[in-house]
């Protein structure tokens, strides 16, 4: 059984301010490590559950937080950035199935550790209608795939829309936000086997897979006109109004490399 893991910060017990997430901060090498020790939880529950090959991609940020000397050796890691399909590289057809370790809710979401949806100038992100963050823009790519998504950790923000979305999977709840950068957080060592055992449950669960009928719109309001203005460039683009913008397509995998162009047009604005 091949598992992928696409494993993000802001969902980690313990993190719960932005400096926590940047490189720049005195205690990023801390929190860095908090983000290996989870994902080895996650690696060795999928182990003791069957897996025979585990792909984890660092998500975060320039996607090159894991510590790859501490991961556990049987996984392998696909680190840096720019890549194709960002926080999902490596998802294909030989994936079973998924695990988001460290995830955060979507933007706009009420007590939830730094929410977004995948940066600062995204203010709402749908998807034929249906309002998704980063874990429902990266479920439905794997939708496309027809691999199902069976494990979501990170705070009960991200816990709850997991299940909203995706129906009943394994879900580990590591910290509960009281505010956006406050949060009543488990200890590594109640969080860690909590992680474990869910992966390894997980595997035998299993897990419906999230789909999108084509033809899929996609939706995007931005922080600002200026920053629609740039996504607009996308050939096709629809200009809803000042921040917002629309594209329709038939093929998941293509409308998710768009949504990446298009934030990455947004960020020269």
């Amino acid at each position: 059984m091949n598992i992928f893991i696409s494993a993000d910060i802001e969902g980690i017990s313990g993190v719960v301010l932005p400096d926590h997430t940047t490189y720049e901060h005195k205690e990023f090498e801390r929190f860095r490590r908090l983000m290996t020790a989870e994902l080895n939880a996650a690696i060795e529950g999928a182990l003791a559950g069957g897996a025979s090959r585990i792909i984890v991609n660092d998500s975060h940020g320039r996607m090159s937080n894991i510590l790859i000397e501490e991961l556990n050796p049987k996984a392998e890691l696909i680190s840096g950035s720019p890549k194709p399909f960002g926080m999902m590289q490596g998802i294909g057809p030989e994936i079973d199935c998924l695990f988001f370790i460290g995830y955060h809710a979507a933007s706009g979401s009420q007590a939830a550790v730094l929410e977004h949806t995948s940066n600062d100038r995204v203010i709402g992100l749908s998807l034929n209608g249906r309002a998704v963050g980063e874990l429902g823009m990266n479920a439905a790519l794997a939708g496309y795939f027809n691999k199902p998504v069976v494990l979501v950790t990170g705070d009960a923000a991200v816990t709850r829309e997991a299940v909203s979305l995706l129906g009943d999977i394994e879900t580990v709840t590591v910290k509960e936000g009281i505010t956006r950068t406050s949060a009543l957080c488990l200890n590594p060592q109640v969080s860690g086997p909590k992680i474990h055992e869910a992966a390894q449950r997980a595997l035998k669960i299993g897990g419906s897979v999230f789909t999108i009928a084509p033809p899929i719109r996609m939706r995007i309001v931005f922080h600002r006109a200026s920053h629609a203005d740039m996504a607009a460039l996308i050939p096709e683009t629809i200009r809803i109004d000042g921040r917002t913008v629309e594209w329709i397509g038939e093929d998941m995998a293509v409308l998710y490399q768009v949504y990446r162009a298009m934030l990455a047009l947004s960020a020269s604005a």
